[in-house]
């Protein structure tokens, strides 16, 4: 280390330089702010920051000389300017030397390999390439699921006739319209002018709809009746239009991922469950909204509309396959989840929707947020069309390595009479009694867990995934032109402060399997602090086949999404809207329930599900678009209060 007079002498001709303050002293503590900024000047190297310290230290700061006009600060002690920056990260616990070791070793190894990393691999917004070797596995079985998944045994809707009116039509299930198809009552060619006619008529109240596949729609429609002529019938889905979330990417059309930023997009890429839906014989009719970089549900178009009743908002960012499978303007479609937007959207539009367990469906080609909570999912009239679409979409992706074959059970063959089902607090007593009386043992439940910072184990997770796959738009500042500013932007400059010891201490529990080259080396580990104890502690608390609780809960959404749990939304009945117009409306408000299971246990969330639904009808109501009610108008801006923001994604 250089000697204090040389120390001296570097310092003079800085001083010499004219760049900084004459006294030695003040320009140490500028030295000291240009550390803390992190734009540590080229021309200073570390050994004069040192050196500036122990100057310091051996001469007090009240006895400098400011004879010469320069007054020094009263109170710079240590290094207690980079000590600030530390203070975002809680790590200013170092002594002076150590804070001027972590400046030099920023500056001179961290920051290179940060830069060529990020031009390696963080150049490209929206995950959709480079994707993380980190792999979250949610069995809670020590040996892994072994073995080819079987496909589901669904029953076929025998006896259907084709309705008179296209409204009956539309409000048809998958498997009873599929039945129309296979018998011939109906062309998938028509069935696609109905649902493409319904997209536009309601589209303009509902702010649902991004892009028409009109063109696609009726090729692959025809397609579909070229088969079925030929006597090729390829399963319930053969013919069914349907819509995708605009973050699932379609060659040849936009994928604005709801975002004014990306509002021009094409990617030129086949998203894998688009090609499970394409090869089922499914018919894709439209784009469907996103919230803007899926969350919640403004986008750059508007913001999107709840069918039951239309002065609320739909909440989540699966906005748009909520709405329109609520209004009928499709017959399902496929949303995704990251922290409630499968169940928020459902929940307020009145559908039933399954958010599967975790790693179920292969997400190449989707927008990702965070690879080890993102999930997609249907929105469907019933839970037997869920099922039917979970089997068409399901299985091991060879491009998303946190897919798998999940070998689960037939939902249609699950005997519920050997079943013990939970109910807390909160869940729909309705529900439960229904399912009592399927002969079905149902207990009081209560799923404990000691971990109380669930909520923010999401946050973390959630926010520094996104970060890192939308880095250069923030870097580029193009957060200015989001659409809700208290949204993306705030939560990812937030996530800009989060240190990686913090994030693996907080969030990570996870299989970590990478294989380099034809050396096949694995490598296995748990990396995990909270989310594994949570994780560890929920599968010890889990000790019924189901329970029952509301599907709303936000801490019950951010503890089911870092599991892996599966949940079904069920509609279970209506009440009124607040204040309704005095001469009354047909509006309403929706209630619902949801039924959770283990991880790689939909299949008895379904069968539940579906027991409920044989014995009720509110899965089968039709919401009010048309005819709200007697000179019941929706007040223009409406009436209903935005509600606070969360992180419905």
């Amino acid at each position: 280390m250089p000697s204090q007079f040389q120390a001296q002498q570097e310092l003079t001709d800085i001083n010499k330089s004219a760049i900084l303050p004459t006294c030695p002293y003040r320009r140490a503590a500028t030295l000291l702010e240009m550390v803390q900024t992190l734009a540590v000047s080229s021309y200073i190297c570390c050994h004069k920051l040192v050196n500036v310290y122990l100057l310091v230290e051996e001469r007090p700061l009240d006895e400098c000389d400011s004879k010469n006009g320069n007054e020094c600060p009263k109170n710079i002690t240590e290094a207690s300017q980079i000590r600030h920056g530390l203070t975002l990260l809680d790590a200013d616990f170092f002594n002076d030397i150590k804070v001027l070791e972590i400046a030099k070793g920023a500056k001179e190894f961290n920051i290179p390999i940060i830069r060529t990393n990020r031009k390696l691999v963080a150049s490209i917004n929206g995950g959709l390439h480079n994707p993380s070797p980190l792999v979250f596995n949610p069995e809670w079985s020590k040996e892994q699921s072994q073995g080819k998944a079987n496909r589901f045994n669904h029953p076929s809707a025998s006896g259907i006739q084709r309705p008179i009116n296209e409204e009956d039509i539309a409000f048809m299930s998958v498997l009873e319209l599929g039945e129309l198809i296979k018998k011939k009552q109906i062309t998938s060619e028509e069935l696609t002018g109905i649902f493409l006619k319904r997209l536009r008529r309601y589209n303009p109240v509902l702010e649902s709809v991004v892009t028409y596949t009109e063109d696609l729609a009726y090729q692959q429609a025809k397609e579909a009746d070229k088969l079925l002529s030929q006597g090729v019938h390829l399963g319930p889905l053969h013919g069914i239009p349907y819509g995708l979330k605009d973050i699932i990417s379609v060659p040849l059309y936009k994928t604005t991922w709801g975002s004014t930023t990306f509002k021009n997009q094409v990617l030129n890429i086949e998203a894998w469950v688009y090609k499970r839906l394409k090869s089922a014989g499914a018919v894709l009719v439209a784009k469907l909204v996103t919230g803007s970089l899926a969350y919640d549900d403004i986008w750059f178009g508007g913001r999107t509309r709840n069918p039951w009743n239309i002065e609320e908002f739909s909440t989540g960012s699966s906005a748009g396959p909520a709405a329109c499978t609520s209004a009928g303007m499709i017959p399902f479609a496929i949303g995704s989840e990251t922290a409630g937007s499968i169940t928020y959207p459902a929940s307020r539009c009145g559908v039933t929707a399954l958010r599967p367990t975790f790693g179920s469906v292969g997400r190449t080609g989707v927008m990702s947020l965070s690879e080890s909570l993102d999930k997609l999912g249907p929105f469907c009239r019933n839970a037997a069309d869920c099922a039917v679409i979970l089997d068409a979409i399901r299985g091991k992706d060879p491009d998303d390595l946190s897919s798998r074959d999940i070998p689960f059970g037939d939902p249609f063959s699950v005997d519920i009479t050997k079943l013990t089902v939970g109910y807390l607090d909160d869940a729909d007593m309705e529900v439960v009694h229904v399912l009592e009386s399927k002969g079905i043992k149902v207990v009081p439940f209560k799923l404990n867990y000691t971990v109380d910072s669930v909520q923010g184990i999401l946050n973390f997770t959630m926010d520094v995934d996104m970060l890192a796959h939308f880095d250069e738009w923030q870097r580029s500042g193009k957060d200015d032109d989001y659409e809700a500013q208290d949204q993306w932007p705030v939560e990812l400059r937030r996530a800009r402060v989060v240190s990686a010891v913090d994030y693996l201490q907080d969030v990570e529990h996870q299989q970590e399997c990478m294989e380099i080259g034809d050396l096949g080396l694995k490598v296995a580990r748990l990396a995990q602090r909270a989310r594994g104890k949570l994780i560890q502690e929920v599968k010890e608390n889990f000790n019924v086949d189901a329970f029952i609780g509301n599907a709303t809960d936000w801490e019950r959404v951010c503890m089911g999404n870092l599991v892996g749990l599966p949940v079904i939304v069920v509609p279970t009945g209506f009440k009124n809207i607040p204040n309704p117009p005095p001469t009354g409306t047909r509006r309403r408000t929706t209630v619902n329930t949801g039924i959770y299971a283990p991880p790689n246990h939909d299949h008895i969330a379904l069968a539940l599900a579906m027991a409920y639904q044989s014995a009720t009808n509110h899965h089968k109501q039709r919401p009010p678009i048309d005819d709200l009610g007697r000179n019941d108008t929706i007040p223009n801006p409406p009436t209903v209060p935005i509600p606070p923001r969360r992180l419905h994604m």
